[in-house]
């Protein structure tokens, strides 16, 4: 090859080494034989190829500039050298880095220590549980780090040793021969799974893995206002990672259980009281218990348990009252209602005297033979009303 390696990339003698990748990149997607099959071109682009691999390493970039030979065994044409990296070929296509030397620059040994999975726990608490907080202990079953050999793999005494296919790469090169020359491809060491290094004596307690399995208890404080669903994060908590890397996080996700008396919509409570029709007609007082009744409390918390709520004489089945600030408290500031639904309850079974009793009452209302009421399921909208209104005076 005596064109001038710079003349063939088309960079200057000074060109530093982005301009140079810079420019095979686009000289290497206009001449690839994949592009175009001439063979004409595909000469080219090994002269391009072979004038990068020398370009691209310092060294060998430097006994050219001193007028020696680069690969110091005067080989000539592509193919017959030291090789050029298939991973290089790729990097001019897909943008990768390059590698220096002819070789490829490989991904290096993988780390043993990684980071650990997050985990994930269901708890069931009560809705005044949900409502005001809590702080619940949990039994967790998750990997933790192996004190043995503290995380290391190894047995006590020994450590990892590297390993002797790979010398301590973690990658081998494979080497193929096609039309374009050796093509050399990197591929993780089958010897120490791509680690670089062997355990020559595992630990017994984790078999080399650096972690061992354990039930731990912990306590997670459940904040007020949380509801189905709602999911709290406990950092560092999960599991812990190979070879004695970071543990995850661990997510309590809230479920909480039916109540007897009241029913959440989202921070609202919703409940319903059942009364006699005699009640709702003349009137009465009713105490009802506070969600805060289900919390334990010191007798001297001053925590209200229970309520006075005033039904209305006429009260008709359906009402709802709204108890302002007696819902669930928000997670973020606040507290919802509380809205008490009555339902007006008619008599099964009367005996005489009351039979007597309903009829007189009847009777003093102009009730004995009622026709009723028929209405309409829907109400009409204000637009509708109006216009009924404009037609009866039109």
């Amino acid at each position: 090859m005596s064109q001038d390696l710079y003349e063939l990339l088309g960079v200057a003698r000074d060109a530093d080494g982005d301009a140079i990748k810079k420019a095979y990149r686009r000289l290497a997607r206009q001449l690839h034989p994949d592009v175009n099959p001439d063979p004409e071109t595909q000469e080219k682009f090994k002269e391009v190829s072979r004038a990068y691999e020398v370009l691209s390493d310092p060294q060998k970039r430097a006994a050219y500039d001193r007028g020696g030979d680069p690969f110091g065994g005067g080989q000539a044409g592509f193919g017959q050298g030291a090789g050029f990296s298939f991973t290089d070929i790729m990097d001019a296509f897909f943008g990768g880095q390059p590698g220096a030397g002819g070789g490829g620059q490989g991904r290096g040994p993988r780390s043993r220590v990684r980071r650990g999975q997050d985990a994930l726990i269901r708890l069931e608490i009560s809705l005044a549980e949900a409502a005001f907080g809590v702080a619940k202990e949990l039994k967790v079953d998750t990997a933790v780090l192996c004190t043995t050999c503290d995380g290391e793999g190894a047995a006590p005494g020994s450590h990892p040793i590297p390993c002797e296919t790979c010398r301590g790469a973690g990658e081998v090169a494979h080497v193929q021969r096609s039309f374009l020359g050796e093509i050399r491809t990197l591929r993780p060491c089958a010897a120490c799974r791509g680690f670089g290094s062997i355990i020559p004596e595992p630990c017994r307690d984790c078999a080399g893995d650096g972690r061992v399995r354990s039930r731990r208890t912990l306590t997670v404080k459940i904040p007020a206002g949380v509801d189905n669903g709602t999911r709290v994060q406990l950092s560092e908590q999960g599991e812990v990672g190979p070879g004695g890397g970071p543990a995850g996080d661990l997510y309590v996700e809230i479920h909480v259980g039916e109540h007897p008396t009241f029913t959440r919509h989202d921070n609202d409570l919703h409940c319903t009281v059942t009364l006699p029709m005699t009640a709702a007609a003349l009137g009465t007082t009713l105490t009802l218990p506070t969600l805060e009744a289900d919390v334990e409390q010191g007798a001297d918390s001053g925590v209200e348990t229970e309520f006075e709520l005033e039904i209305g004489s006429g009260t008709q089945s359906g009402t709802q009252q709204v108890m302002r600030g007696r819902g669930v408290p928000g997670l973020r500031g606040g507290r919802g209602d509380l809205v008490v639904s009555v339902v007006v309850e008619t008599p099964l079974r009367l005996d005489p005297r009351q039979e007597e009793l309903l009829r007189e009452l009847a009777a003093i209302r102009g009730e004995e033979a009622p026709t009723g009421q028929v209405r309409s399921t829907s109400a009409k909208s204000v637009f509708g009303r109006l216009r009924d209104a404009f037609n009866q005076h039109g």
